[in-house]
């Protein structure tokens, strides 16, 4: 299945990118050994308005701390993220001249 990539789904990548460089941010913080993480990030567009349909993401942890561990730092990241923070937040966007 080919799926299109438009400019609107940038912002998923956005807060996949946010996600993961907060993993590595607050595992630090936490004193977590990290060895590999994966996000995954999905939702769609109603391509009439190009509103948001929503965005969900999945991390995928490599790491020899326990599941307990792991949830903790995912909620700690859940938290923190700023891209998704400000996605929930909502903004608006206008465009001034110059």
């Amino acid at each position: 299945m080919e799926t299109p990539f438009t400019g609107a789904h940038l912002l998923h990548l956005a807060a996949a990118g946010c996600v993961l460089n907060d993993v590595f941010r607050e595992a630090e913080r936490l004193g977590f050994d990290v060895r590999g993480v994966r996000v995954t990030a999905s939702g769609g567009f109603d391509t009439e308005t190009w509103q948001s349909t929503g965005i969900r993401y999945v991390v995928d942890l490599e790491s020899p701390a326990s599941a307990r561990e792991l949830d903790a730092l995912l909620e700690a990241v859940d938290s923190v993220a700023e891209i998704p923070k400000a996605i929930r937040a909502g903004t608006t966007v206008e465009r001034v001249q110059s």
